[in-house]
């Protein structure tokens, strides 16, 4: 994703937060390229970080992604979050 980074509202990132915390295995609905379909991926969030002004999640397998990149937590969006 090279576009310019779009914090996530602090709810969702709470949402996040409380994953990590409790180790809850999750699936994560993303999308790195705009209008692309988007891709999922299932795993525990290891640890929630900022990386060069940019925020993002690591999972346990090592696994990073861009928290701007979510679409969807599980059954949460970030769409519904403001």
């Amino acid at each position: 994703m090279n576009a310019d980074y779009k914090p996530i509202s602090c709810s969702f990132y709470d949402e996040l937060e409380a994953r990590a915390t409790q180790r809850q295995p999750c699936t994560l609905t993303y999308r790195t390229e705009a209008d692309t379909p988007p891709s999922t991926y299932h795993g525990i969030i290891a640890d929630l970080f900022i990386k060069n002004k940019v925020e993002y999640l690591r999972l346990e397998d090592g696994f990073e992604l861009r928290l701007d990149a979510i679409v969807a937590v599980d059954d949460k969006e970030l769409r519904e979050y403001c």
